[in-house]
C-alpha cells in the first residue's frame, strides 16, 4: 500500500479563475513544481480530486474538463512531475442530485484508494476549502489541511477548526512535512 498526497485542483495546482476551462489559460502556481517534486522524491503519489460543477451547471462539458486535466499532466509532466491520478466530480446537488463523489463525502478519494492501492492512513489531503479538508477526514486520511494559495481561502482557514494544518502554499507544506530532513 502506497501513499498518496491528494490535491484540489483549482486554487490549490493552478490558478482559480472561476470554473477554468479553457486548457491554454492554466497557470500552475508558484511553487507548486518543487513542493510537488519533493513530495514524489520521498515515494508519495500525486492524486488530484476536484469537485467540477461546472459540468453541473451547463458552463461547459466533460471535455473541457478533461482538457484542462490534460494540460495540467503535461506542464507538470515537462518539469518532472507525475499525477498518478486525476479524479473529478461533475455533479452538484442543485443540478444534478446528490452523489458519494462530490466533496466533502470521500468518494474520489476511496475510488484513488483502490484504484491506485493507496492507504489512506498514510495519506495527506490538501485544498483551499473547507470541502476539502472534510473529504479528507471522511476518507480517513492522516492528515487534511489547507493552503492559502485560492480565492476566499483565507476566509476558509478563518472558520477551520478541523483542518490539522494552514499553510500558506504547497512549498510551506513541504517543508513542513519533510522539516526532519534534510
Amino acid at each position: 500500500m502506497k501513499k498518496a498526497l491528494f490535491l484540489d485542483r483549482d486554487g490549490v495546482i493552478i490558478e482559480d479563475t472561476g470554473y477554468p476551462h479553457d486548457p491554454d489559460k492554466i497557470r500552475i502556481l508558484p511553487g507548486v513544481v518543487e513542493a510537488l517534486r519533493r513530495f514524489q522524491s520521498e515515494g508519495w503519489l500525486i492524486v488530484v480530486v476536484a469537485n467540477q460543477s461546472g459540468v453541473a451547471r451547463g458552463y461547459f462539458g466533460k471535455e473541457a474538463v478533461e482538457a484542462v486535466n490534460k494540460r495540467v499532466r503535461e506542464v507538470l509532466e515537462l518539469k518532472g512531475v507525475s499525477l498518478e491520478g486525476v479524479y473529478y466530480c461533475p455533479h452538484h446537488p442543485d443540478f444534478t442530485g446528490e452523489c458519494d463523489c462530490r466533496k466533502p463525502k470521500p468518494g474520489m478519494l476511496a475510488r484513488a484508494a483502490s484504484d491506485l492501492k493507496i492507504n489512506l492512513k498514510s495519506s495527506i489531503m490538501v485544498g483551499d476549502k473547507m470541502s476539502d479538508v472534510l473529504a479528507g477526514k471522511a476518507a480517513g486520511c492522516l492528515k487534511s489541511g489547507l493552503v492559502l494559495t485560492g480565492p476566499g481561502s483565507e476566509k476558509e482557514a478563518k472558520k477551520s477548526k478541523e483542518a490539522d494544518f494552514v499553510v500558506n502554499d504547497l512549498e510551506e507544506l513541504a517543508k513542513l512535512i519533510f522539516k526532519c530532513k534534510a
